[in-house]
């Protein structure tokens, strides 16, 4: 007696239970991937960065930029000479990552009310200290350039505060939407944590309906698959709901911005990997094989989702082929639903997309499941065990009745 749409969707919970690899894709992997990725980046910025100081001036303006520097929690001081080639040679060693070099005559030009060209040089090879070297050290120069400038002000006959409106006439205050502690955790793992929830949801629904039609089995209706879908989707929604109520709290990357719209993003994902998952898995009818195009489509799906290199300088056929993958689009609209409390209007051709994209892969997955059931697996592919007749009784026992 076939068994009900309720009754297979428990059984199909069962069996991920009772499945070790494909349990450890859908329920265990997300739990070490949500502490194991965006633990390295939990400090959020970088700080201390080790660099030079070349003092060839030997003057109180120098050994004030020297004060500095020491002071900067961006930087940290780690080769004070006033030789420029051992900066250099440290520089290529790895021991710093830049230095500033403070020319002779720095003071006596600065006293003068000349402008003097403070060279500082990073290591490009490494983005992120880069940019925290040219910070510290523009941070630096322009406060000791600021004070250099005030001084003359008053010199003239102002104010401290004349001095200070004359040099400031325009204040800038700069405030970071969205990521206020302007982090690189807070950028990239909720971006990430899309194409994990995709990847490790593609992966192990390829795996468990693929092992189903490694060896051939009698046809099955489309509702039963239909409920074994929604299991799969369930135990996706757990996953994501893990990422999203519990740990972008836990490790206080912004988030609850338009919960309602984000779960509704959240179940377009998850259910249009699934059905992706589903129709790879029918279609390879292999177990392993499944994971083999995971860890071969991972990385250029990464670069397709917008949040490395703008999806905007992609060539136009990648940035199409990005519009099939629901990882890319889901990552573009729960970025603004989450982290941007976006309307759910502002993301209308997102939701749209997703959408049409689980309605496709759902017909997909029907039609590889239909297309498997009556076309097996070539025997070379899969491991069932070969079957044989069994000997003939032999002896006194064979005529009996």
């Amino acid at each position: 007696m076939s068994r009900s749409w309720l009754q297979e969707i428990v059984a199909t919970w069962r069996a991920v239970l009772g499945d070790a690899g494909v349990l450890l894709m859908l329920i265990i992997a997300p739990l070490i991937y949500s502490f194991f990725y965006p633990w390295p980046y939990s400090s959020e910025q970088l700080q201390r960065v080790p660099v030079a100081l070349v003092d060839q001036d030997h003057s109180a303006l120098s050994r004030q930029i020297q004060r500095f520097v020491q002071a900067s929690p961006r930087l940290e001081l780690r080769l004070l000479t006033a030789d420029e080639g051992a900066a250099r040679a440290a520089l290529a060693a790895g021991e710093i990552r830049g230095y500033a070099l403070l020319p002779a005559g720095l003071k006596r030009e600065a006293g003068l009310g000349r402008g003097q060209v403070v060279p500082v040089l990073a290591d490009g090879a490494y983005f992120l200290p880069n940019k925290i070297v040219l910070q510290g050290f523009a941070e630096v120069l322009g406060t000791v350039s600021a004070g250099i400038e005030l001084r003359q002000l008053q010199a003239g006959g102002q104010s401290p505060l004349q001095a200070q409106a004359s040099r400031n006439p325009l204040n800038v205050e700069l405030a970071a939407l969205y990521n206020p502690h302007e982090g690189y955790g807070s950028a990239v793992v909720p971006a990430v944590a899309v194409l994990i929830i995709q990847q490790l949801l593609l992966i192990g629904v390829a795996m468990w309906v693929g092992q189903r039609f490694e060896c051939p089995a009698p046809a099955e209706r489309l509702s039963l698959w239909s409920a074994r879908l929604t299991a799969l989707a369930s135990l996706g929604g757990l996953s994501a709901a893990w990422f999203y109520a519990l740990i972008f709290p836990f490790f206080g990357y912004a988030h609850g911005g338009n919960p309602a719209g984000s779960a509704l993003a959240l179940g377009l994902l998850v259910w249009a990997s699934c059905a992706a998952g589903m129709a790879l898995g029918a279609l390879l009818a292999d177990r392993e094989r499944a994971m083999a195009l995971r860890l071969a489509t991972s990385l250029p799906m990464a670069f397709r989702a917008g949040f490395s290199w703008p999806r905007e300088a992609l060539p136009v056929p990648l940035w199409w082929l990005g519009e099939a993958l629901p990882a890319v689009t889901g990552i573009q609209a729960l970025l603004r639903l989450n982290q941007m409390d976006a309307p759910l209007q502002a993301v209308q051709p997102q939701l749209l997309a997703l959408a049409l994209q689980a309605l496709g892969y759902s017909l997909l997955a029907a039609w590889a499941i239909r297309h498997r059931q009556r076309h097996p697996a070539p025997k070379e592919w899969s491991i069932c065990p070969t079957t044989t007749a069994a000997p003939a009784p032999q002896g006194p026992a064979a005529s009996r009745p």
